[in-house]
């Protein structure tokens, strides 16, 4: 805690002492490895807007979680800290709940959908909530990081055969509802940690991305990548309302729109991605094995109305023409 309340002051005290003549800098944090497709957005996002900004708002990234758990990152921006974080929306849903249905499971069918809501007035609605409620601003948030699938070490069908397997998960609501509405024992810790925990038998399985799965070399310790495809991973660029109110309005533009330039660009590279990614896990010995998701789409239909998201969900499929 104490080390948590150091990094939330250090990362202040250095924004506050900059001169009004400095570079404004944009310190980018990320859970995720150097070599994922969402790192290459990142780095075009740096050159971008840096361009953009003739050097004038300069952006660094830090992969592995360098600054903190997404967690903490979140409450530096709330503080006024110039740090921003990939991030999705369960994380969110602490300060604006609507943000937590992004993570349900089967909410989307495809990409498209996933642009065509943030494009929406309800998801506006959503982001202008965000910056009374918590003081975060939204940057973009249309960073898709692929579908989750489940990850154990026994073979799965369907609900039944994950009964009693621990399985990690983000520690958000709707992501430990949905695991445990899958059959699963939810268990939530940092990204960073699941390897160690999987290799000591801590937890029996996970639930990610084929880019994290592939970064984090889950291969050494998992045996059967499922896929469920239960969530699709949505995730957003966040920052300090404070911070970025006080940029000119020439960099506020060119960091939005550079940074769902990015976003999109990254969301495509990872699509593209995916195949290599599954070819790549078998070569390690991993089985990639394709099931009737139909048993996992009614097991957890029920979560909506355990969170209180029926209506919203009917808001969502209705801003979405389905």
């Amino acid at each position: 805690m104490l080390k948590r309340i150091a990094t939330l002051f250090a990362i202040a005290f250095a924004a506050s002492v900059l001169p009004a003549t400095a570079q404004t800098v944009l310190n980018v944090n990320t859970a995720l490895t150097t070599d994922d497709p969402m790192y290459a957005g990142l780095e075009r996002l740096k050159a971008n807007v840096e361009k953009r900004s003739q050097g004038k708002l300069q952006v660094r990234i830090f992969p592995g979680s360098q600054l903190g758990k997404d967690e903490d990152v979140l409450e530096q921006a709330r503080a006024g800290a110039n740090v921003a974080v990939l991030v999705d929306g369960g994380r969110l849903a602490p300060f604006v709940k609507e943000f937590g249905i992004l993570g349900a499971p089967y909410l989307f069918d495809n990409y498209d959908q996933l642009l065509k809501l943030e494009a929406t007035p309800l998801f506006a609605g959503w982001v202008d909530k965000l910056r009374n409620a918590s003081n975060h601003q939204v940057l973009s948030f249309n960073w898709f990081q692929g579908h989750r699938h489940m990850l154990t070490n026994v073979p799965v069908k369907g609900p039944a055969d994950l009964k009693g397997v621990r399985v990690r998960t983000p520690g958000a609501p709707v992501w430990l509802e949905t695991v445990r509405a899958m059959g699963a024992t939810p268990t939530g810790m940092p990204w960073s940690e699941v390897y160690s925990a999987l290799q000591t038998k801590v937890i029996d399985g996970a639930e990610a991305q084929h880019p994290a799965v592939y970064g984090a070399r889950l291969y050494e310790v998992v045996k059967y990548v499922t896929k469920t495809e239960h969530i699709y991973l949505l995730t957003g660029i966040v920052t300090s309302r404070t911070w970025f109110d006080k940029l000119p309005a020439d960099q506020q533009q060119a960091l939005t729109e550079e940074s769902f330039a990015a976003g999109k660009w990254a969301s495509e590279k990872t699509i593209e991605s995916l195949a290599d990614y599954e070819k790549k896990m078998r070569e390690k010995g991993m089985m990639v094995v394709e099931i009737d998701k139909a048993p996992f789409k009614n097991a957890t239909a029920g979560v909506y109305a355990t969170l209180g998201y029926t209506d919203l969900r009917t808001e969502v499929n209705k801003a979405l023409g389905k």
